[in-house]
């Protein structure tokens, strides 16, 4: 049986002439980062959802992962469906013994093998639809070894041999024979091909970037490497940058560079962080899940603040903040939950009566917890699954809100505030939950801090229909797992660990202490 596959225009694509009659034409920068391009796959998340379509597209060394699964046929929110999928121990594979046994032997330290078999299988990437897709000019980069030059590869003409390639950094994983030549990663020569969109005919420029750029020199054998990696990929593209401010000031004094009449455009997102490496993907210390939805708050932000202008073509763009220590922490909550109430306390009952049980396991994520502290409204991310028989089992959140005594009006009352988005059958569904810690006894501290009173919506927020209620609550056990989970992210060294623990129990031993005991003492002294 042969199959057939169909040309198809992949989304995003600039199908219609809109665009083209404003003058517009677009281009998706899509560069490396390793493994922490699920990120990106929530920045383009969001470019699809507001309307943006684009002429031309890009991708180098990790980035080409987005740019293939675009070119495969997937939409945005399937790409990152893969991502949340991605089991990080698929992504390695051993070299020969011998590599690793003998110093002279070493070429790399994985080998290709997983990538080709496992990884570009689970995300959805299929060369013969790459090949095919129409609508769009789309282009890969590698670096041609025997020139020590980046080398461009159509889409039209992408083999597993080329992507392989294009993502292969030095001793990260071995170089590829391509008819007698070897290529490898594009990383160290320039990691964002601007100028060849520019020259194919774009002129707004959308690039998501996530090299890291502080001036904190940091020490040991990965951030040395990966210093390394940032110095070659942001002074590559700060020389790019300047050569389009010249291009820029070609057009204004009358000149048609490229073809351009209009100067040339750039849209940046990046984290204003450096987002955590490869490894700590390994090590579960932050997931594809969360650096999605970081991705899309970071290009929400840029939408909210963003003009036709762009941001300006100078290096001060890619700086990015020192890395602050966060927290998360893993916790289940599970109660009688009903389809046929709209009150927490009546779903319960009747989710007892039917059991009928539904239990969120959550992930609690605080990116910055000095910040944390200070907001007014405590918030954090949350992700996470669901199980609810009627509905489905491991049901994946796509976004998700936090906070922790958030103020209400009552002075008296303050929330925990859970909330998961999700889809079901094509269908979504918001799960709102909230802890109500209220000023009392300290009996009530127990009950009401584990304690979730909960409604389903239909819809994507707390606008849409309540369709459903329950009572969700953490027992002794759980909150026990709870504590076992609790790990401090972007931490630098033992002191850094102990301090942001501490912080974040500090805050909440006030809140309870303030809650349910300072307010008694004072009441008993008049």
């Amino acid at each position: 049986m042969q199959l057939t596959i169909q040309a198809h225009i992949p989304q995003g694509a600039a199908i219609d002439a809109t665009t083209e009659q404003s003058g517009i034409q677009r281009a998706l920068i899509l560069p490396g980062g390793g493994l922490r391009l699920s990120y990106a796959a929530g920045v383009m998340d969001e470019l699809f959802k507001n309307g943006l379509t684009f002429s031309h597209m890009d991708g180098t060394s990790g980035g080409s992962l987005n740019l293939a699964m675009l070119l495969s046929g997937l939409t945005s929110s399937e790409i990152c469906e893969r991502w949340r999928s991605l089991k990080m121990r698929s992504t390695f594979s051993f070299m020969p013994l011998s590599n690793y046994l003998w110093l002279p032997c070493f070429i790399a330290a994985s080998s290709s093998k997983a990538f080709r078999r496992k990884v570009y299988p689970q995300l959805g990437i299929n060369f013969e639809k790459i090949r095919a897709a129409t609508g769009l000019t789309a282009s890969f980069n590698m670096c041609n070894f025997a020139s020590k030059t980046n080398q461009v590869t159509q889409h039209t003409q992408l083999t597993e041999d080329h992507l392989i390639a294009g993502m292969s950094l030095p001793a990260t994983m071995p170089p590829v024979d391509i008819n007698g030549t070897l290529y490898l990663d594009s990383g160290f020569i320039q990691d964002a091909n601007l100028i060849d969109t520019v020259k194919a005919g774009a002129n707004e420029l959308w690039l998501v970037w996530v090299m890291g750029n502080i001036p904190t020199y940091r020490s040991g054998p990965l951030n040395a490497y990966v210093q390394m990696l940032e110095m070659s990929a942001n002074g590559a593209l700060i020389k790019e940058l300047r050569l389009i401010e010249e291009l820029n000031q070609r057009i204004e004094n009358g000149e048609q560079p490229y073809g351009h009449q209009k100067p040339i455009t750039l849209h940046l997102i990046k984290p204003e962080q450096p987002l955590p490496l490869d490894s700590a993907l390994y090590t579960g210390a932050i997931s594809h899940a969360e650096l999605i939805e970081w991705g899309r708050k970071d290009a929400i932000r840029y939408f909210h603040h963003m003009t036709p202008a762009g941001v300006p073509l100078q290096p001060e763009i890619l700086k990015m903040t020192a890395e602050k220590t966060g927290l998360q922490f893993k916790e289940t909550m599970k109660g009688g939950f009903s389809l046929d109430a709209t009150d927490p306390t009546d779903g319960l009952h009747k989710g007892q009566q039917a059991g009928t049980v539904l239990a969120m396991h959550a992930t609690v994520g605080i990116a910055e917890m000095a910040g944390f502290i200070v907001d007014p409204e405590h918030t954090g991310t949350l992700i996470g699954t669901i199980d609810f028989p009627p509905l489905g089992m491991g049901i994946e959140a796509h976004s998700g809100v936090f906070n922790l005594f958030k103020p209400t009006e009552d002075a008296k009352l303050t929330l925990m505030v859970y909330e998961l988005a999700f889809e079901h059958q094509g269908q979504s569904y918001y799960l709102a939950g909230r802890k109500e810690v209220r000023q009392g006894s300290i009996f009530k501290l127990w009950p009401e801090t584990t304690t979730l009173y909960t409604q389903l919506h239909q819809g994507s927020d707390k606008s849409g229909p309540v369709i459903g209620a329950g009572t969700l609550s953490l027992g002794a056990v759980d909150l026990l797992k709870l504590l076992s989970t609790v790990t401090v992210t972007k931490a630098d060294g033992f002191s850094s660990k102990v301090k942001t623990i501490n912080a974040f129990t500090g805050f909440f031993a006030r809140q309870l202490w303030a809650t349910y005991v300072s307010h008694t003492v004072k009441n008993e002294q008049q």
